[in-house]
């Protein structure tokens, strides 16, 4: 594969991905609700993968990985559209709504779902050059996949324990400490950061040189911006005992109970 056939794969997966984000948008016009599109990031990650695959000769580990990464978007799309299922726009967009109103509508067009598309094809470069990679199989893909399947399970049992809790009308307005949620406050998000340094180290087996920045992406979206500390500041004010089980839980690494 030379350097111009893999960026022009690369470039036929962006507009893929930027086309599902447009489609998405125009559902969401006459909804107005923005918020669907988390709904639909899984696919905006898996998109330029498949199209990559679609158009250049696979490697040893491309069925793989890509396997690994259908489950990863089917699960986190269907589970955030479920939970989404007859609420109104979640509050992040309205503010964003309100900031960016009159015409909001069209802007969301590049403010929300152009951005999303655009951060979905960087977090998929890893998964893009492990499908293309002829380099052969090694012991670091296995070790890579197999962080990537632990960190799929963790998030995925992190957050069906947090569904069931939130099912049960007598544990309403109470705060989750039990289970993978004993040990740390935000076990989905540490599910998913192993799940992409994983993927990380299988794109390291196929030898691509940029391979560094989605999982640092993912790291920092996760514990700097869009996860972590918009979910503390939310809780704090509007769930009574957070504050006292923060002090006693870890943030994001899995650890044993303080106190």
């Amino acid at each position: 594969m030379t350097a111009s056939a893999g960026l022009h794969a690369a470039a036929l997966g962006l507009a893929a991905s930027a086309l599902l984000a447009l489609t998405v948008w125009a559902v969401s016009v006459p909804k107005r609700d923005v918020s669907i599109v988390d709904s639909a990031w899984g696919f905006l990650v898996l998109v330029p993968a498949l199209v990559v695959a679609a158009v250049l000769p696979v490697g040893p580990r491309a069925v793989v990985v890509l396997v690994l990464a259908a489950a990863w978007a089917l699960r986190l799309s269907s589970h955030i559209a479920w939970r989404h299922r007859g609420q109104p726009e979640d509050r992040r967009y309205r503010k964003i709504r309100r900031r960016n109103e009159p015409h909001f509508a069209w802007k969301s067009a590049y403010l929300v779902f152009g951005l999303q598309a655009l951060l979905g094809w960087i977090v998929a470069a890893p998964l893009m050059a492990a499908v293309a990679s002829p380099a052969p199989w090694s012991a670091l893909d296995a070790l890579g996949l197999a962080l990537a399947s632990f960190g799929l399970i963790y998030e995925t049992v992190a957050d069906a324990q947090l569904a069931r809790f939130r099912a049960d009308p007598r544990n309403r307005g109470k705060v989750m400490d039990r289970g993978l949620w004993r040990f740390s406050r935000h076990p989905n998000y540490f599910g998913e950061c192993c799940l992409w340094w994983g993927v990380w180290l299988a794109a390291a087996a196929a030898g691509a040189w940029w391979r560094d920045v989605s999982p640092l992406l993912m790291t920092v979206l996760l514990l700097k911006v869009s996860g972590v500390p918009l979910l503390e500041r939310d809780l704090g004010r509007h769930r009574p005992g957070y504050a006292e089980y923060a002090q006693r839980t870890p943030a994001f690494l899995p650890w044993r109970v303080r106190g």
